[in-house]
């Protein structure tokens, strides 16, 4: 066997990528294609009373001007089929956000849709807007049914010797992808193409086909370059539907991209939280009870709910718990996933807590979440399939130098600087999904392995390479994967960390059929074969290929809890008397399981810790609670981190063999590492400073 995986090989695409060679969704250039431009309300709540198109209509280039007034009626499709969005553009005049796609103008260049969109004049029949969640706080209900409940947490909270009661807040925040949502539409007849900037393309084609009421099959989507997404390109949002409508009514394909400004209305963002956390406790720093409880945002045209209490069932061991994260619907944009929803709040306020309940109890922060490690999952009592949580203490711990802190606020300085030194825990479920998977080997011993999942910057078309060449026992550069095309076997959406234990796994079963199939060819062992049989046995039967094909599916029953674990050690540096936070270093190890490529897999880990650092110290959409808009749509007031903000970061990576997650020994990787950072630095913060911030991001305001 030819050794492949876990090697930190190159990306297979990254030439293609830094010469531009790889084509995204929006640089398809389709013959004769013209040009969208979307056009947005400005008022939260209310009707339509009135479009004024006619100056957009006499505009230079201007195709058609396309909105509820003379739009196609689409079919509703079964509910969740738009995931994170149900609300379907130019189905009638009623507003729910500032910012909902209320028509879209169609012209020969994108400079003429633009100005086309400008002159459209809207009235409205404006309503009142429900947007301050705290107005509203009374009416939030549990809509993800995420209630859970073991022993008497409330009496065991009221008995308990220690007691935390604290609230934690985090703001709305927005994914901003590098690549801005696009999406190229084609029509043939009744048969749709799609290129979409997307990372479920099985479920655009699902949406595309209830709606236009034609066959799936007619509905093809391409989505082969996707540049960045963290849980935004999900959903099929209003824009690719627009686009569809627009192809097909002007009878020529329509490029549509949502501009920087509109992302920030109408393609999903992470909502406000509320939580309050209560942690009872004994003086030796066990826990007797844990209360998780609180509030996030939501809105009438969607069903999602950000799951904060996730976590919580299963990071720490406690007889007494409860949990709940109801939602408040307000007139605002649809919330979605967002790299870690749920776990990345959630985390924050349990790690923030369990910091606070440290220095009640005085015991070093590590120590208490050593008493409280839990050997079983905390919500059902199954095993783990594997935890290695001691293990990222410990290395991340050392390498830290985390033994000579000095646990008194204000005791470390560095002239005029404080330094703080905080850690927090990291967890993320390990998921997997059906998944279908294609390998044809020809005469000549190279290998098409296909199947129709997303590369988002994620390594997916590498790793695939590395874990099919090994299980062949060929080198990866005999493999070529085929991914991104609905005319490929079916795979699921790529998020939840999902995609390489879901793909991973169809992966490896597709390329044992293969060897299978090609030694049972020529009667012999599957184990005999090497990287010289194939050819051998192929042209010995004048074979010019072979195909296998496999459904591979997860138990439905799982006996164990899989889990990714990680901790965090972080240091800060602030000024005494301008007390900017700066992150002077990071150490963190993390258990994933089995780890395809150390380079790729330190390059996820690496983008969540710099990701987390934004949401602890910059990250934060302002809400005007008056008008229900956001003022800060552009990356010169929505600050990310860059080069400067990102010091010294050092990722462990902990060896952890897991027999029970799936067959590959694979638990995910590309969400944990934002998890437990941002609650680090809370916490190394409060070392420094002695003040306690609990409403991210954490700025110069907060600590004066």
């Amino acid at each position: 066997m030819m050794p492949a995986i876990g090697l930190p090989l190159d990306r297979v695409d990254g030439r293609r990528k830094v010469t531009g060679d790889a084509k995204y969704a929006a640089e398809h250039n389709l013959e004769n294609v013209a040009y969208g431009a979307l056009v947005m309300s400005t008022i939260a709540a209310g009707t339509i009373k009135s479009i004024d198109d006619t100056a957009a209509k006499k505009s230079t280039g201007v195709i058609a001007v396309i909105s509820h007034l003379n739009a196609p009626k689409l079919n509703k499709p079964k509910q969740g089929t738009l995931r994170e969005n149900d609300l379907i553009p130019f189905a009638d005049g009623s507003i729910h956000y500032v910012g909902q796609r209320i028509a879209v103008v169609v012209a020969d260049t994108l400079e003429h849709a633009i100005r086309g969109a400008e002159l459209v004049k809207v009235s409205y029949n404006e309503t009142p807007a429900r947007i301050d969640i705290q107005q509203f706080r009374n009416e939030a209900v549990d809509r993800a049914k995420s209630a859970f409940s073991k022993g008497d947490a409330a009496t065991a909270f009221a008995s308990a010797p220690v007691k935390i009661d604290q609230v934690y807040r985090t703001p709305y925040e927005h994914h901003n992808p590098m690549e801005a949502h696009g999406v190229t539409a084609a029509w043939a007849g009744d048969h749709l193409t799609l290129y979409d900037s997307s990372q479920n393309i099985f479920g655009a084609q699902n949406a595309m086909a209830q709606l236009f009421a034609i066959p799936k099959e007619n509905v093809h989507v391409m989505s082969q370059f996707v540049g960045g997404a963290f849980g935004s390109k999900g959903g099929v949002w209003p824009h690719v539907i627009v686009a569809a409508v627009a192809a097909r009514e002007v009878q020529r394909p329509v490029k549509l991209v949502v501009t920087r400004k509109q992302l920030f209305f109408g393609n999903g963002h992470r909502p406000e939280t509320e939580q309050r956390v209560a942690l009872g406790a004994n003086p030796d720093g066990k826990l007797v009870a844990l209360i998780h409880e609180g509030m996030s945002q939501a809105n009438d045209v969607s069903d999602y709910a950000e799951r904060f209490v996730r976590p919580t069932l299963a990071i720490y061991a406690v007889d007494n718990m409860r949990a709940v994260n109801p939602v408040v619907s307000l007139n605002l944009p649809s919330p979605t996933y967002m790299r870690a929803p749920g776990e990345c709040p959630g985390m924050f306020a349990i790690e923030s807590a369990m910091d606070e309940l440290a220095y009640a109890v005085k015991m070093d922060p590590v120590q208490l979440r050593l008493v409280n490690y839990a050997d079983v999952n905390p919500e059902n009592g199954k095993p783990w399939s594997s935890k290695s949580l001691k293990q990222c203490y410990e290395q991340a711990g050392q390498r830290f130098g985390w033994a000579q802190r000095n646990p008194e606020p204000r005791s470390m300085r560095k002239g005029r600087d404080l330094i703080g030194w905080g850690m927090a825990s990291a967890t993320y479920p390990a998921h997997r999904a059906p998944t279908s998977a294609r390998a044809m080997m020809k005469s000549d011993g190279t290998v098409t392995v296909s199947c129709g999942t997303h590369e988002m910057g994620m390594g997916t078309a590498t790793v695939m390479s590395q874990l099919a060449a090994e299980t062949l026992g060929i080198p990866v550069e005999r493999v070529r994967f085929e991914y991104g095309d609905t005319a490929l076997p079916q795979a699921p959406i790529s998020a939840g960390s999902l995609t390489a234990a879901s793909v991973g796994t169809a992966v490896f079963e597709v390329a044992n059929a293969l060897k299978k199939k090609i030694a049972d060819v020529d009667g012999v062992d599957p184990a005999s074969i090497t990287a010289d049989s194939y050819h051998a046995i192929l042209s010995k039967h004048y074979l010019s290929e072979v195909e296998a094909r496999v459904d591979s599916k997860p138990p439905q029953e799982e006996p164990y809890a899989g889990q990714s674990h990680g901790a965090h050690f972080v240091e800060v540096a602030i000024d005494d008397e301008i007390p900017v936070v700066r992150v002077q270093r990071i150490v963190s190890a993390f258990a994933g399981g089995r780890i395809l490529n150390e380079k790729t897999a330190r390059s996820q880990y690496f983008g969540g810790i710099i990701q987390g650092l934004g949401m602890a110290l910059l990250e934060e959409t302002h809400l005007d609670k008056h008008l229900g808009t956001y003022t800060n749509v552009n990356f010169a007031e929505y600050m990310v981190p860059t080069n400067a903000d990102v010091r010294s970061i050092e990722i462990i990576l902990v060896p952890e063999e897991d027999a029970h997650v799936n067959p590959i020994g694979v638990k995910g990787i590309g969400e944990i590492g934002i998890v437990g950072v941002a609650p680090a630095i809370a916490n190394a913060v409060f070392h420094a400073t002695g003040k306690r911030v609990r409403h991210l991001p954490i700025t110069i305001e907060k600590l004066m």
